[in-house]
């Protein structure tokens, strides 16, 4: 019990301080009158007395210091509790009133005082629990200030007024990153309000507000339809945009709301500058008539100096301090968006989230965010440069008189020509461009996700092409808008109109080079109008994209009612009606259950019943139309596909909960997880890749189960856990787990299975049929009714035992014999100790090969940033991609245009010294000619360079894309195990369109400031020479920051880069498995892993920003001493100087500052855009394919003709250093031969499948089919006359037709055949669209057991001389699989078939079995045979209850 804790800061802060003081004040009248009665004469002041005075002062002096930094430093808490201002100045007087009693007392002689010994010890009891509170204060302040130490905290806040607005806060980093190359542990930590979440803590409650509006307009919307009859196509089109619409301009009110105040600091700081920058012509002015004046004192000149530098630097300094606000404000946006879409992507329904691909969301947060970044920074150009153009032009009028309509009406035209230019570059740029690059992404990421169906089936050209289609039309879009772009750069024609208006206008100094000082500000605006209209447009697009996705309809909360644990019914559902969208048809009709606590429910039914939507609408993934759905407790689900973390297996499996040592095994245990973790290299703590690619299929939904069962939930719904593992395996885990005697058996457990001998055991069996449960009851029940069930029952016993029976007899006739291979997503973890995840890590030296314990079960391998300055071999590659040839005339018309300029400028100043003649100017005709003729040719060189570096950017970054795609794609199966697919999707999106866009924009503005400062230093030195002398130590102090800058900068953008890649990484896999952490209920936990990887991102984004303010308001300090030195030499040169040159000038070196920050920063801006390509050439290096096809190959057109096989001496390893997969296999396998493979997990069985299909190398040995060894061959060529049938059903986005014939090689009738042979015939011309109907991404709107199929018609339609059935029917029901292997049989009686079998009574008619242990064949004959002898393969079958 802590008093401290109890009693309230305010109770502290009055009563206990009080309490003494009016003790005192109430009896110190009455103490006084008593001594004032009792005089026992005066006592001398001693040490004590003196020492007693001195600290009583020192304590009241306390409390008036108290008292002054409460008002200054805590004056915002003053207005809610004036107390804390009162208290001190009351205890202060107290104590003095104290000190005079003393005195008193000694006065009147009183030597030891009750009175005020009560008061002190009053005092003291009183003080001792504020005194702890404040020492529990202070510790914790001491505590969080060494946390912030240790934490690197941003120095901006303890930073005093001049380092703020100067940025030198920021020195000590730059310094850091020249002297080593900075890491992420060099940078601060966000401030806390930049954090996300700090942004989204607040903001997420307005959305969520204006997303209530938005549906509250809608639903009014609809009711006043309602009434009428369905809408008209075009109305209801009308409404959706208008929706689309209303939900961006929420989304930007929301945002506007949580950001405004800040943003409008930043607006008050341009307003600011933009008044400075008019008055520097003002003062150039009054600077020329000092010139021209012979009799003005020189001081003026000085003046004038002095205040145009002061001018130019406060200038630069609110310009500064307002991009720094707006791009923190831009930063805080692009927070805030992706945590918006983040915690979307976590609740968005079945229905909405079709509409939107993976693809499409990671373009949210990497490409729209951007755009909304941008429109912070330009969205006040939109109103100020009008004002400031409209200013430029009434004080052109003023100097110019009429001929300043001229240049109104250049302006005039100038407006609507580049509205229009940006209203098309918009258009193009936004629709079209983005449009494509959608695309292009989309096909990329779910290229990603099926690489390894591709490199079975040969198919990379086929998406290749694809990808290019998009990446031609996107570039084509691209190409339009820069040649657009190159238009609306125009120049001016107004002195020319000043001096053809009237014969008596004269052009002297002071007229020319104000007008040119202003018509250089006029410039900023002109040219920053369209881009600020063109980005506002862009980011309106974006708004209205997220708006729409951020408004999509989300799973309702109410379709189920969660209630807490109670005896009785766990799961209720009451005539329950329900489909997968709000508009679709039901999936599930009439539904009633009622599951008892602690039952086992079995659901069984055809591929495409229901069985799944059943568990997604226990779930409340679906669409509930009707009835209710209620689950008591807890609820762990195990999907149908297992979702696996990118995470070590103990990750996956505790997902996010304390891990309890003895139950983690004990799970381990049940689920048969300990065998693989012994072949794993680190055990559990070996790193899973991506979606689980080096595990298994059987493995992955073990894994996944395990991580239901370590849950102990009360409701487990169990989506056909047991079809991807070999039956003995999925006996144990029925044994283990779900059955009785399992650990669940307390449970309430909803199983979804094809597993007829697991029925028995089941308490309830609910059959559906076209998405309605015709039948339920238990099993007994159902054989006794005769009904379907029954009938189904009965015949698949039936074959059961003639199998058996077959088996018995048969001796081992060599005609039918299937070979069934079983390799999962990618079944790495074959053989002893071979493991998929280190199949990749390219050949490893001599020296690495003996690992670090730690690094032993790390697969991923992380983005790492490149250190130093980018390499002059990048630029090299850059151009390379142009050619010389193109180059070369760029630099050049460079070169000329900036000579025009120079001349240009030249002229005009000799104009302006001529001597006047009867009030007029000789030779202004030619001297016009003249001006006109070098305006022209600058304007049209200025075109042709704009243009010409616009091109070459669009064929480098062809280029470059093309061959980052050919590197990614010709890479080696085990590269995309340990790349995750967020790098490279950030290479595919954000590198690439840095490169399309920011190296040429960054290049073309880098040479135009070049040469433009070539020109401003010439003519400053031909002015006065003397300015050489300041310009010199000025370009080696540039030189000097900016590469002091530059190595700091580089080192940001690549930090920034790779923090990137983690946020699409995590976006990607949190989208996958959105129902899985729905279903955990771990969405929480979710979200702030996603904070934790923006914050990391912003982490280098914000120094980023800062590091260009923190370089250009220094450089801006120095160049603004150009124009101190230019005018001041001028003003000591008066006499011999014309007005004209002077002028020239000083007019060039006020733009001396803006050029060399400039320059500065498109130097930078290449520097850091350059690391893009630095990045997209990185998988140019890494170990690649063997080539796809070779020239001049002698391989016959119908090879295989017979489809022999045969293995000598072969061996397989996962990576060097690691023990052999398959140790000396040697196997003939004859013509038209069945062969049956089994195993336990990681007995190598899927290693001979990647053998024959070369998706790994030999380490030793050969393989021959029909007589030819494979490794002569091209991979395209031995794949394509192969076929598998995967155990993962892998589908793209596209019509189904392209899924099944991606080349487009075979007839419709073909394709028809061989879809009816696949059992799928009459599902496909039930759709509307038939062949044409269009898959979504993965396939997801087709059923596992459908994806399966497809995958077998895919076979069926290739139909080559070898087959190789990799588990391929663990997802369908026994019926259809029934089938299929009628099929299989039929269909490739004439071709050899090897089976990796689970599901042993599909091979027991085959012509031999190998059955694999440890990489070796430890068994191998006819079934019949292989059982008489008694050994593996008997018990194997035992397990499975066939003998």
């Amino acid at each position: 019990f802590r008093l401290s804790n109890v009693l309230s800061v305010c109770f502290q802060n009055t009563v206990l301080v009080w309490v003494p003081c009016i003790y005192l004040w109430l009896l110190a009248p009455f103490y006084c009158l008593h001594l004032y009665c009792h005089d026992r004469g005066r006592i001398q002041m001693s040490c004590l007395c003196s020492s007693k005075m001195v600290l009583g002062f020192l304590l009241a002096s306390f409390g008036f210091v108290e008292f002054f930094y409460i008002l200054l430093e805590r004056s915002q808490e003053i207005h809610q509790h004036m107390v804390f201002l009162l208290s001190p100045i009351i205890r202060s007087m107290t104590v003095i009133l104290a000190l005079c009693i003393i005195q008193l007392e000694r006065m009147r002689g009183c030597r030891s005082s009750v009175f005020l010994f009560l008061f002190w010890v009053l005092a003291v009891v009183c003080s001792l629990v504020p005194l702890r509170a404040k020492i529990q204060f202070t510790a914790k302040t001491t505590v969080s200030l060494v946390f912030n130490l240790l934490q690197n905290p941003c120095p901006v806040k303890d930073a005093s007024f001049l380092s703020k607005i100067l940025f030198w806060w920021f020195t000590g980093l730059v310094v850091k990153g020249y002297r080593t190359p900075l890491a992420a542990e060099d940078l601060w930590t966000l401030r806390k309000e930049d954090t996300s979440q700090q942004i989204l803590s607040e903001l997420h409650q307005d959305w969520t507000a204006e997303c209530a509006k938005i549906q509250k307009q809608e639903k009014a919307l609809a009711s006043g339809v309602a009434l009428g009859s369905r809408l008209p196509d075009q109305a209801q089109l009308l409404r959706k945009l208008q929706k689309e619409q209303s939900s961006g301009f929420f989304l930007l009110r929301a945002l506007a709301r949580k950001f405004g105040p800040y943003f409008l600091t930043g607006t008050l700081c341009i307003i600011l500058h933009d008044c400075f920058m008019f008055a520097i012509p003002q003062v150039l002015s009054l600077l020329l008539a000092f010139m021209r004046d012979e009799d003005a004192p020189l001081w003026k000149g000085y003046f004038y100096a002095t205040l145009m530098f002061l001018l130019s630097c406060l200038q630069s300094l609110f310009n500064h301090q307002y991009m720094y606000t707006c791009f923190t404000v831009g930063m805080r946006v692009k927070t805030a968006v992706m945590g918006l879409v983040y915690r979307k992507s976590l609740v968005i329904n079945s229905a909405a989230r079709r509409t939107c691909t993976v693809g499409e969301i990671v373009n949210l947060v990497s490409a729209d965010t951007q755009k909304l970044m941008d429109f912070v920074v330009y969205f006040n150009a939109v109103w100020l440069a009008p004002i400031e153009i409209v200013l430029c032009l009434f004080f052109l009028w003023q100097h110019l008189g009429p001929s300043a309509l001229a240049g109104i009406a250049t302006v005039i035209l100038i407006f609507p020509l580049n509205g229009f230019i940006a209203k098309k570059r918009s258009k193009l740029q936004v629709t079209i461009q983005m449009k494509f690059m959608d695309g292009r992404i989309r096909l990329m990421n779910e290229i990603l996700n099926g690489i390894k169906i591709l490199k079975f089936y040969a198919w990379e050209k086929a998406f290749l092409e694809q990808v290019l289609g998009y990446r031609e039309k996107e570039l084509e879009a691209l190409k339009k808008s820069q040649i657009l772009y190159s238009i609306s750069i125009i120049s001016f024609a107004m002195f020319g109109v000043y001096v053809m208006l009237d014969d008596r206008n004269v052009l002297d100094a002071q007229k020319v080079f104000v007008s040119m000082a202003l018509i250089n500000i006029l410039k900023t605006p002109l040219s920053q109008l369209p881009f600020a209209i063109s980005t506002s447009m862009q980011a309106m697009v974006s708004l209205r994209r997220l708006g729409k996705y951020l408004c999509s309809e989300e799973l309702k909360v109410d379709n189920v009612s969660k209630s807490p644990l109670s005896s009785g019914r766990n799961v209720v559902i009451d005539n329950g009606t329900f489909s997968w969208s709000a508009d679709g048809p039901p999936c599930l009709k009439r539904i009633n259950i009622h599951v008892p606590r602690g039952s086992l429910v079995a659901v069984v039914g055809h591929v495409g019943s229901g069985k799944s939507s059943l568990l997604s609408a226990m779930l409340g993934e679906t669409e509930k139309r009707s009835g209710r759905v209620v689950v008591k407790g807890s609820v762990a689900y195990v999907p149908q596909q297992a979702w696996i973390q990118n995470a070590t297996v103990q990750d996956n499996v505790i997902f996010g909960r304390e891990k309890l040592k003895t139950w983690y095994h004990r799970v381990l245990e049940a689920c048969a997880l300990l065998p693989d973790l012994d072949i794993l290299p680190a055990g559990d703590a070996t790193e899973i890749g991506e979606k689980g690619l080096n595990l298994s299929g059987g493995q992955k939904q073990r894994v996944s189960l395990a991580r239901a069962v370590y849950r102990t939930a009360d409701v487990y719904l169990l989506d056909d856990p047991l079809s991807a593992v070999d039956a003995h395996v999925g006996q144990h885990i029925f044994d283990k787990v779900i059955g009785p005697k399992g650990v669940l058996r307390d449970k309430t457990r909803i199983l979804v299975t094809h597993g007829m001998s697991f029925l028995p055991q089941a308490d309830l069996i609910l059959v559906m049929v076209d998405g309605a449960i015709t039948e339920s009851g238990s099993y007994q029940e159902l054989l006794s009714r005769h009904g379907a069930f029954a009938d189904f029952i009965h015949t698949f016993a039936s074959t059961e035992r003639k199998e058996s029976a077959i088996q018995r007899e048969m001796c081992g006739t060599p005609s039918g014999f299937f070979i069934t291979l079983t390799f999962g997503s990618s079944t790495f973890s074959r053989g002893d100790t071979n493991n998929s995840n280190l199949q990749n890590m390219e050949p490893m030296s001599e020296a690495d090969q003996e690992q670090v314990p730690e690094d032993l079960g790390k697969l991923t391998v992380v983005d790492k940033a490149r250190t130093g300055r980018v390499k002059l071999e990048m630029y090299k590659k850059y151009f390379k991609t142009i050619s010389l040839a193109i180059i070369i005339p760029i630099v050049f018309l460079y070169a000329f245009q900036q000579g025009a300029s120079l001349t240009y400028n030249y002229w005009l100043s000799m104009w302006a010294d001529d001597p006047v003649v009867n009030g007029t100017q000789l030779d202004t005709d030619l001297k016009l000619t003249v001006f006109g003729a070098l305006g022209f040719a600058q304007g049209i060189a200025i075109f042709g360079t704009t243009v010409a570096i616009s091109l070459c950017g669009i064929i480098a970054s062809r280029h470059l894309h093309m061959d980052l795609l050919n590197n990614v794609l010709h890479s080696p199966m085990s590269f995309f195990e340990c790349t995750p697919s967020g790098n490279l999707l950030n290479r595919f999106a954000k590198e690439i369109d840095a490169i399309d866009c920011m190296v040429p924009d960054g290049l073309k503005m880098m040479l135009s400031y070049v040469f433009k400062l070539m020109e401003v230093c010439i003519i400053v030195m031909m002015a006065t020479p003397f300015a050489a002398v300041i310009i010199l130590p000025l370009a080696f102090l540039y030189a000097f920051v900016q590469s002091f800058y530059v190595a700091t900068s580089c080192q940001l953008r690549r930090l920034e880069a790779v923090s990137r890649s983690p946020i699409y990484t995590h976006f990607n896999e949190t989208v996958q498995g959105a129902g899985v952490i729905r279903a955990f209920g771990e969405q929480s936990r979710f979200i702030l892993q996603a904070n934790k990887r923006v914050d990391c991102n912003q982490t280098s984004y914000f120094p980023r920003f800062v590091a260009t303010r923190w370089l250009a308001v220094n450089l801006e300090f120095v160049g603004n001493v150009v124009v101190l030195a230019a005018a001041i030499l001028s003003v000591i040169g008066k006499n011999t100087l014309s007005p004209g040159i002077v002028g020239l000038a000083v007019s060039h070196s006020l733009q001396v500052t803006g050029i060399l920050s400039w320059i500065v920063r498109s130097w930078t801006d290449v520097e850091n855009n350059i690391v893009s390509v630095e990045r997209v050439s990185e998988y140019g290096e890494t170990a690649k394919e063997a080539s796809w096809s070779i020239e001049g190959s002698s391989l016959p057109l119908a090879w295989p003709q017979r489809g022999t096989i045969e293995f000598q001496d072969y061996g397989l390893q996962y990576r060097k250093g690691l023990e052999l997969a398959l140790k000396g296999i040697t196997l003939h396998i004859h013509e038209k031969e069945k062969v049956g493979i089994v195993g336990r997990t990681g007995a190598g069985k899927s290693s001979l499948a990647l053998g024959i299909f070369r998706i790994l190398e030999a380490a030793k040995g050969k393989i021959f089919v029909d007589g030819i060894n494979i490794e002569d061959i091209g991979l395209h060529d031995l794949r394509s006359r192969i076929t598998i049938i995967p155990q993962d059903p892998v589908l793209f986005s596209g019509s189904l037709r392209m899924n099944l014939d991606p080349f487009d090689t075979y007839t419709d009738e073909e394709v028809w055949s061989s879809l009816e042979l696949a059992h799928l015939k009459n599902f496909v011309s039930n759709l509307p669209d038939k062949l044409n109907h269009e898959c979504s991404e993965g396939g997801e709107n087709l059923s596992l057991g459908q994806r399966q199929l497809v995958c077998l018609a895919r076979a069926l339609l290739r139909k080559t001389k070898i087959l190789v059935l990799d588990e391929a029917t663990a997802a369908v029901d026994l019926e259809t699989d029934t089938l299929i292997q009628s099929t299989i049989r039929t269909q490739f009686e004439d071709c050899t078939v090897l089976t990796i079998a689970h599901r042993l009574n599909t091979i027991m008619d085959y012509t031999r079995v190998i059955v694999m242990d440890r990489g070796h064949i430890s068994e191998m004959d006819s079934p019949a045979n292989l059982i008489a002898q008694r050994g593996q393969f008997y018990r194997m079958c035992r397990e499975a209850g066939l003998v």
